[in-house]
Parts: C-alpha cells; structure tokens; sequence
C-alpha cells in the first residue's frame, strides 16, 4: 500500500510516499512553493522515482500553506499536525517540536503517546522565521545557507536589539557600517531568532526530548543558538525538512487502514 503526503510551503514544496504505513520509499524537495511549478514538480519526482502513477497512490493527503489548492489531494490537513505526526516517526522520544517555517514559527507538544496536547505559533511577525533569515542574509549579500557555518566562527556575537525585521535590517546595515564582523553579526542574528522563537516555547512549555523540523533546522546556527536559549540539546533527523510531508503521508494511510 502506498500513500503520499505533500508539504506545500510558502518557499518549498516537499513530498514523500510511504509504504505500508513505515518505510520512506521517495521524497523530495523542491524549492519554489505554493503558486508556483514547486507543487506539481516535487509531485511527480516522487512517482517517477518509483516508476509510478497517480492510480497506483492508494490515498493522498496534503498540508502546508498551499494545502487547499492542490487538486491531487484526497483530504487538506493542518501542518501542525503533519509535522508532529511525522517528528515523531523520524524521531520517535520527541516531546517538544519546534518548527521555524518560512512564514511563521511554530512550538508543538506531545504526549507521551505522541498525540498533539498543545502548541503555540507567532504567524502574525516574519521575525522569527525564515523570511526573517532572508532578508538578513540578503542584506549581508550571502548565501542564506552559509549563514549557520559562520556563525559558528563569530568571536564575539553582536547583540540584535529590534524584535521587528525593518528595525532589525536598519539595525544590521548599521552595524555593517560600523564595521562588525559579518560572523558575529551573523550569530546575533540566530540569537535573535533564538530568543523569539524561545519565547514561544517557554509560554507553551517544553520538556526534554526537543527536536527541530522544517527548513530552518538545516541551519546549524539555529539549532545551537535555540540550545542555548532553552538551555537543552536539540535533536535535528536529517529529514527535518520532510516532517510535515511524511506526517501527511501517515495519515493518508491511517484513513485507509482505519476504514
């Protein structure tokens, strides 16, 4: 039996199809998102890559912020619970999952069956998010994904005061004027993400056992400047990125097995 979840995001477009319920047997990963080619291309990688069709997928589901328009689907369901459904299979001890995504920031919680309890989401601020980390990078002209390997150089890390990305982006051309290091601006920068999206996860509550997914997880800088504000390791499955088209492909077979 195979089932395909897909995860379309304001900036990428991910899709993966399990079989029988527990083995990952394609995935990928476009990166162009909702309204775009992203949807329709990341669809069909995942059947060619089995030599399929449409007809041999047993049961679709899709999630993300693109969920509703995509006709392929057999039902739409939250991100929220794709990514908690699907952390959980990659990283089955996870208690607290904090997803950065590329419009909002997201902290959900799991009982110790792995049932989402509760969560808490800022979708109202790009502060916070991976919008948020473009723009900084872009402002810095690198590369968004050499962001986490230098600020692991960064000497002395620059304190980023504004909460708001306009301040923050006249903040950090002030401080390139100044002459900073590009590094340690870059590590103020992850510490600021760290402290709002930190925020979130000290209002909710977390316990032990906290993983990362989404895009944003794939940043280094991130992930141990978020260790150090919540004071506890965090775990990153090298599918982090792919936890809410999984989540949504467990689904797809739970509605099917549950018939």
């Amino acid at each position: 039996m195979l089932t395909l979840g897909i995860d379309i995001g304001s900036t990428t477009s991910k899709a993966a199809i399990i079989e029988n319920g527990h083995k990952v047997v394609a995935k990928n990963i476009i990166p162009v998102g909702t309204g775009t080619r992203g949807p329709e291309e990341v669809f069909k990688s995942v059947l060619d890559q089995l030599h399929i069709k449409r007809n041999d997928i047993n049961r679709i589901v899709a999630t993300g912020y693109g969920r509703m328009k995509f006709e392929h689907a057999d039902r739409e369901l939250s991100e929220i619970s794709c990514h908690g459904k699907g952390v959980r299979f990659l990283i089955p001890d996870v208690r607290t999952i904090i997803d950065i995504g590329g419009q909002d920031a997201k902290v959900l919680q799991l009982n110790d069956k792995g049932l989402l309890e509760n969560f808490i989401m800022n979708d109202k601020c790009a502060a916070g998010t991976g919008r948020f980390l473009d723009v900084m990078a872009s402002v810095l002209d690198i590369d968004i994904n050499d962001m986490g390997p230098r600020s692991l150089q960064a000497d002395a890390p620059v304190s980023i005061s504004s909460t708001c990305t306009v301040f923050a982006e006249s903040e950090v051309i002030s401080r390139l004027s100044n002459g900073e290091n590009i590094n340690n601006i870059i590590a103020g920068i992850h510490r600021s993400v760290a402290k709002k999206v930190g925020g979130l996860a000290i209002r909710l509550g977390y316990t032990d056992h906290v993983a990362m997914s989404g895009g944003v997880a794939r940043n280094i800088g991130i992930v141990k400047a978020m260790e150090e504000e919540l004071k506890c390791p965090i775990a990153v499955h090298p599918d982090c990125q792919l936890a809410g088209a999984i989540g949504a492909a467990l689904f797809a077979y739970d509605d099917l097995t549950k018939k």
